[in-house]
């Protein structure tokens, strides 16, 4: 039977059409694939901590649940057009309800990370199901040579914008609850074209023309809804009331209240607290300013909340304060919030403090500046990138940056719950060429806490450092704790807790072992 030249040219147009409609949608899911997997990992290195580890998880797990989604792709036999329609439906509202659903779970549970894995995992199967059904769908369309490369191309193009969108727009934008819920609508438009452009060629219209109602109800519900649930997950974590939280792109900000005091969590982890602060930023300061042969320029590496700059701002010397932290909504807090103004003084808006947002390795890899006084007040080592700014390079980068005579101070993490990581530190210190002794104090709200300050005088021993904080005049500015006797008791340490320093190893920068000595620490206590 002979074709009709312009019905088969209408025919071939026709199938032009929905090859092209496939390989758009083959690029929609890609970006919204390799999102989601950034969105997981990222959520779960924040529930669960330890960003490198969570990472190398999470996206291991779903890649091989993608490849069991492949593999049983390979069942479906028939309907194609309308498994992968029912894939992406499917997929639109497990993307969009992962989130705000394991935030949920977080609050009930004591392990969540069984149902983050179990989220990741089920998200990678439907995934994987995606790229094969839309190359046997496109097999009718091109040879095969064709198909295969155009399919994988469209699939890592569209992997390649959702990956630099992720980083530069979702995450910074919409954090993690809102990004799924927009991944979801991503599913849900790809489901939709392809269900109007096929609609004629499928057998279950009405059972989609229901699900194409439901899905987005639910979307709209989820959107609605992610913050209070997330609220509520989260509130069941914290004994007192939250009275502030954010998600940035680096970390959980919470700021909990019980009767007149606050206190601040990182990722879940306290920061300070209102009711004792004075007892950890008042050692980490003035010691350090009272020894130091000059106190004119003080660097601050962490210490977003202004507490510590408080501190130094009381001394009549200091003509100019450095504060280098990552996040700029901590120090956005600091300049904004009632709670943390109240506490700081407005320390961050004095004329003689600038405030970098920037990490502190490169900060000090990039800048030229001399300080007399260098202060570091970072979160405890307990991530692979946390313990390498603990690290002999990261002392030794910073003791180039000292002047003569001038003090370095850094918190230590406690010499009782992990006391190897403590040791470890004030040897790393003296590995990167500084005088250094050990000293701590008993913080109700965190335990026993350490620090260790190291002076760069060569010509100086401990005992001498030690001598020189013992004769330091402490009354010349005003404090709420420290005084001379203060310090006489946070110089001294109980029996043991110096044995086998010489076993201790220096936190190298490529054998980080602090990173292992603070995780093998009794933090269950804490």
């Amino acid at each position: 039977m002979q074709v009709d030249e312009p019905q088969a040219e209408g025919e071939a147009r026709s199938q032009a059409r929905r090859s092209w409609t496939l390989k758009a949608c083959i690029f929609a899911t890609g970006l919204s694939g390799i999102v989601a997997e950034y969105a997981m990992s990222t959520l779960a290195s924040y529930l669960l901590g330890d960003a490198v580890l969570q990472w190398t998880l999470t996206v291991s797990l779903m890649l091989f649940a993608m490849g069991v989604g492949s593999r049983l792709s390979r069942y479906l036999q028939r309907d194609l057009l309308e498994a992968f329609v029912a894939t992406e439906l499917v997929l639109s509202l497990l993307c969009g309800a992962s989130a705000v659903g394991v935030y949920l779970a977080a609050g009930y549970v004591e392990n969540v990370a069984p149902v983050v894995y179990l989220v990741s995992f089920a998200v990678g199967a439907l995934i994987g199901l995606e790229l094969p059904l839309v190359a046997r769908l496109n097999e009718r369309h091109e040879v095969f040579r064709v198909n295969i490369s155009a399919v994988m191309e469209k699939d890592y193009y569209g992997a390649l914008l959702g990956g630099l969108l992720f980083a530069f727009v979702l995450l910074p934008k919409l954090g993690l609850t809102y990004t799924p819920i927009l991944l979801g609508g991503v599913n849900l438009a790809v489901a939709a074209v392809l269900f109007w452009q096929n609609r004629l060629l499928l057998r279950h219209r009405a059972a989609f023309g229901v699900a194409f109602l439901a899905v987005p109800a639910g979307l709209v519900a989820l959107a609605v809804a992610a913050q209070p649930i997330v609220l509520h997950g989260e509130q069941r974590k914290y004994k007192d009331v939250i009275v502030y939280s954010e998600q940035t792109p680096y970390q959980r900000i919470v700021l909990t209240r019980w009767k007149g005091d606050h206190w601040l969590y990182l990722n879940g982890n306290e920061q300070f607290s209102s009711y004792d602060e004075e007892l950890y930023h008042e050692p980490l300061v003035h010691p350090a300013l009272a020894v130091s042969a000059a106190t004119r320029r003080v660097l601050v590496l962490g210490g977003g909340d202004g507490l510590a700059v408080r501190e130094i701002l009381k001394y009549p010397g200091v003509e100019s304060v450095t504060v280098v932290d990552l996040d700029p909504a901590v120090t956005r807090l600091a300049r904004t919030h009632p709670v943390f103004l109240e506490l700081n003084r407005g320390a961050l808006d004095d004329p003689r403090v600038r405030v970098v947002n920037q990490d502190a390795y490169a900060f000090l890899r990039d800048d030229a500046t001399l300080f007399d006084v260098i202060l570091v007040d970072l979160p405890d080592p307990k991530t692979v990138e946390l313990a390498r700014l603990y690290s002999r390079e990261f002392y030794a980068l910073a003791t180039r940056h000292l002047s003569r005579g001038g003090v370095l101070a850094t918190q230590a993490t406690s010499p009782f719950f992990a006391r190897q990581a403590f040791l470890s530190i004030l040897k790393t210190v003296r590995a990167a060429g500084l005088t250094a002794v050990a000293y701590r104090n008993h913080v109700p709200t965190l335990g026993e806490w350490g620090w260790v300050l190291g002076v760069n005088a060569p010509q100086w021993t401990p005992e001498t450092l030690k001598q020189r904080l013992l004769a330091a005049d402490y009354s010349q500015v005003e404090t709420r704790f420290l005084n001379r006797d203060a310090v006489v008791s946070m110089l001294h340490f109980g029996k043991g807790v110096f044995d086998g320093l010489e076993d201790i190893a220096v936190n190298d920068g490529l054998d980080l072992a602090l990173y292992q000595y603070y995780k093998q620490g009794a933090w269950d206590f804490y």
